[in-house]
């Protein structure tokens, strides 16, 4: 357990509670690219994956996992499985790995009128990568 942790504080990643309401980031996972805009609270606009999120949908982010039940809370880390819990499922929701988060500026401008009429779309042209988060 203890090992899991200080590999993740190695690895990288973010802890949600820093981030100011409306950054977006871009999670690059093993099978896909979401975008992330965060709403505060753990809660985020979440896109990128075919049948879970196609269109932006509001979920709360619970965390990141190793692939077991123990849960790092509030924290997406690079080697780890995102973890949400989505609206329309009983369960909560599991990523592949994630390989890579950054934070996407390009994508920040108009988020709040997105939050209110959730017609927020991403495009990979309109992404400019800024910095991995570490």
């Amino acid at each position: 357990m203890n090992g899991n942790i200080i590999g993740s504080e190695i690895e990288g990643g973010v802890f949600l509670d820093r981030l100011r309401p409306h950054s977006v980031l871009q999670i690059q996972t093993q099978h896909r690219c979401y975008t992330a805009v965060m709403m505060g609270g753990g809660q985020a606009l979440i896109s990128g994956h075919p049948e879970y999120c196609p269109e932006p949908t509001l979920v709360a982010i619970a965390g990141s996992t190793w692939g077991g039940s123990m849960l790092k809370r509030c924290f997406v880390g690079r080697g780890m499985h995102l973890e949400f819990c989505h609206p329309e499922y009983s369960t909560p929701i599991v990523t592949s790995r994630v390989r890579e988060v950054w934070e996407s500026a390009a994508l920040a401008t108009g988020v709040e009128s997105a939050a209110s009429n959730s017609e927020f779309t991403s495009s990979k042209r309109g992404t400019q990568r800024l910095k991995p988060i570490l």
